[in-house]
């Protein structure tokens, strides 16, 4: 992590800060704990835009044009292999990225390697080496992606631009890969050329972006090779809007770009259109994610500081009116028994969470196998209406390839869109009274069919001219004995027009019969190479949706029951100052008396200037006082689901 001057702080966390600071005479380790985490998710969190599209649209130089560097290799000849992720570093870095699998349940382990002394003016020819096709083909070095480092003020911010192999369409292997990665993307690009109007599937591709990643924009490359660019983008926008896509699309020239970034013409800048796509990234991207996360930080904030506010009004209460201390401790101890039982097993959230994980893993697990057997059954009467499949193998294979992809990524697209909205109900029956804040959950790109083999038939018995040759000589010759031998019992010789004649229809028969023979066997091979494919991104896909779901059981299992936690410690504590209270003398009341006014002016104070963080009409309501409904809030949907 890079290290942040305390005076280039961004406001929430200077928010943090000064809030750890108020409340640390109250000694609350548990509401610290989660200030601090808090924190470092501040300074930690970026942002990441994918950038995808068909292959040779120009995305690498879009990349390059749009951090004004040369990062990614652009060459005719050469397509990306290998995702590359472009962020802020003070000095230019290349870190190579690779996933192994841990085995088992164990979650999979990504290990680094860090290539230092790379200038920046030769990153593009470094990176090359790992990212290219023609350098790296099929990706044979089994890297999880490239991340490069460079001092760029755009990317200061924490802006991460991911640039993607060309997805090759949605039912392509890269197309699947990309869609999966989208539900942890802040927004997503995509980049077509201004030669055409959109395909169906990138307005199919369109579609599922826009239901997985809070903002797209679409960008049109190449504006100044085609003088009719503009007509093409209203062309594409009214495909955009009968598609019932909620897209921007912005035209830009990164060639144009590029020349203006050399020579400094702020005129050919905005002429290159790339203006128009920072303010997309600067209002719509960072904007939005800094408004998410000034919004979690006021939840946190608020949380903490309205604990600590009903904790002193309890004591207040019995401090002042010493003859309703009994009343106060017999609410006490109900609310605190009904924190204490948000952590049991029993509680309904748990039920909510443990249920909905074993339903949601039974129906992915069915709709994966149902997709699954559905690819094998057409690949099988495929085989079967298509005679030798070994002509048409080919064909055939990147047919299943592609079905077997898209309906993976489909698959783990519903996944992760039921998994949401099972957090959101956990959420929900967690506080019912009272607002909930979701947990980040980001559901990471599978790699299941990166690690399947390639789909191979197995070379068969050869049926060649002397095969064949060999097959009818061997039919020929029964058939001209048989015949032979009996012609002979008649007075004939033993070659004669009759079993020469017999002889040729036996071997045309056993040629035949050899053939059909062959190409059963061929399509027997080939229906088990298939199922074999089949069997396998099932069982690796299953894997992955199945690890996924653990982690999402796992992350919202430990935020609710820190949340109880610490409800029930804020309660608990209450309840132990009212009891005090009863034994307290009259001078220690009055002391208190006098304190405890100060004390919540202060929390209160601390609270009117957090959420001055969001605007007006995004600020969240005043908690009701505890006297009238313990632990009552604004009631609402959960703030937040990341992702």
């Amino acid at each position: 992590m890079d290290r942040v001057d305390p005076v280039d702080l961004p406001a929430p966390v200077k928010a943090v800060d000064l809030t750890l600071s108020t409340i640390a005479r109250y000694q609350r380790p548990d509401l610290e704990a989660r200030l601090r985490q808090a924190r470092a998710r501040l300074l930690n969190d970026h942002v990441r835009v994918l950038v995808v599209g068909e292959f040779k649209q120009g995305k690498s130089l879009l990349v390059n044009a749009l951090v004004s560097a040369p990062v990614c290799p652009v060459y005719d000849d050469i397509s990306t292999a290998v995702s590359t992720v472009v962020s802020y570093a003070e000095v230019p870095s290349l870190t190579l990225v690779r996933v192994a699998d841990g085995g088992g349940d164990t979650p999979p382990v990504e290990q680094r390697q860090q290539l230092g002394g790379i200038e920046l003016e030769k990153m593009s020819d470094a990176v090359s080496h790992y990212v290219s096709e023609q350098r790296n083909p099929a990706n044979r070095q089994g890297l999880s992606h490239v991340e490069v480092g460079i001092p760029r003020h755009i990317l200061r911010a924490g802006l991460e631009i991911v640039d993607t192999p060309g997805v090759g369409g949605l039912n392509s292997v890269h197309g699947a890969a990309t869609m999966s990665a989208l539900p942890s993307a802040d927004a997503v690009l995509l980049v077509s050329d201004a030669s055409q109007e959109y395909t169906a599937p990138e307005l199919e591709f369109l579609r599922q972006a826009v239901r997985l990643c809070p903002n797209v924009a679409c960008v049109m490359t190449k504006t100044d090779l085609y003088p009719d660019w503009r007509r093409i983008a209203e062309l594409d926008r009214k495909h955009l809007r009968n598609a019932g896509v909620d897209a921007e699309l912005i035209g830009v020239s990164s060639t144009v770009r590029w020349q203006a970034v050399v020579t400094g013409d702020a005129a050919l800048n905005v002429e290159s259109g790339f203006p128009d796509l920072e303010t997309f990234l600067a209002r719509r991207v960072i904007g939005q994610a800094d408004l998410l996360a000034r919004r979690s930080t006021v939840h946190d904030i608020l949380a903490v500081t309205g604990q600590l506010c009903d904790g002193l009004r309890s004591e207040e209460s019995a401090q002042r009116n010493p003859e309703s201390v009994q009343d106060l401790i017999a609410d006490l101890a109900v609310a605190q028994q009904r924190a204490a039982a948000l952590k049991e097993r029993s509680a309904r959230w748990q039920h909510t969470l443990n249920d909905g994980v074993a339903d949601l893993n039974a129906d992915i697990d069915h709709d994966l196998r149902d997709r699954m057997r559905e690819i094998t059954r057409l690949a099988e009467e495929e085989i079967d209406q298509g005679g030798d499949p070994t002509k048409t193998w080919e064909q055939l294979s990147s047919w299943v390839q592609q079905q077997v992809a898209a309906s993976a990524s489909t698959n783990f697209i519903w996944a992760t869109e039921r998994a949401r909205w099972l957090a959101e109900q956990v959420a929900m029956h967690f506080a019912e009274d009272r607002e909930a804040l979701l947990p980040a959950l980001r559901t990471e790109a599978s790699a299941a069919l990166g690690s399947v083999r390639e789909m191979r038939m197995r070379d068969g018995e050869p049926w060649n001219l002397g095969q064949q040759a060999l097959a009818g000589l061997r039919g020929s010759y029964m058939g001209m004995l048989m015949f032979g031998l009996i012609g002979t019992m008649v007075g004939l010789s033993l070659l004669n027009p009759f079993s020469i004649g017999a002889g040729l229809l036996l071997g045309g028969k056993t040629i035949s019969d050899e053939r059909r023979r062959i190409v059963a066997r061929r399509q027997a091979e080939a229906k088990t190479s298939v199922r074999r494919y089949v069997d396998d991104v099932t069982f690796q896909v299953g894997k992955d949706s199945r690890d996924m779901l653990r982690g999402v059981q796992r992350d919202l299992r430990d935020h609710f029951t820190e949340l109880a936690e610490q409800l029930n410690r804020s309660l608990k504590e209450s309840l132990s100052t009212a009891e005090r209270s009863v034994k307290a003398s009259q001078g220690d009341r009055e002391r208190r008396l006098t304190e405890i006014p100060a004390e919540r002016a202060r929390l209160e104070k601390l609270q009117e200037r957090v959420r001055t963080l969001l605007p007006v009409s995004d600020t969240p309501p005043r908690p009701v006082s505890v006297q009238k409904d313990r632990g009552s809030a604004a009631r609402g949907r959960p703030a937040h689901a990341a992702g």
